[in-house]
């Protein structure tokens, strides 16, 4: 019985897949899911070492490119500024 336990977990950890025409693969349910993989998460590949690795790739701060470039009236705090576009 503990073989079969230890084949679970091993087969939960690596699957085979097949390589499509096209060149490509169905990621099994299970990592999908236990990688937070949905519907349009950005994967990068990178051949290392004879092996195909393939990461999730971070999403970018969305603020990161705005950070500094705004300027406040001159004597006015963010919160007077915003309380003043805002009535």
């Amino acid at each position: 019985m503990e073989d079969c336990f230890l084949s679970r977990n091993s087969y939960i950890q690596s699957m085979n897949v097949i390589v499509s025409e096209k060149g490509q693969v169905t990621i099994p349910k299970n990592i999908r899911d236990r990688l937070a993989l949905n519907p349009g998460t950005v994967l990068e590949f990178t051949a290392e070492k004879g092996q195909l690795i393939g990461r999730k790739k971070e999403e970018a701060d969305v603020f990161e490119k705005w950070r500094g470039r705004g300027k406040l009236p001159v004597g006015k705090t963010a919160d007077d500024y915003l309380r003043a576009i805002r009535s």
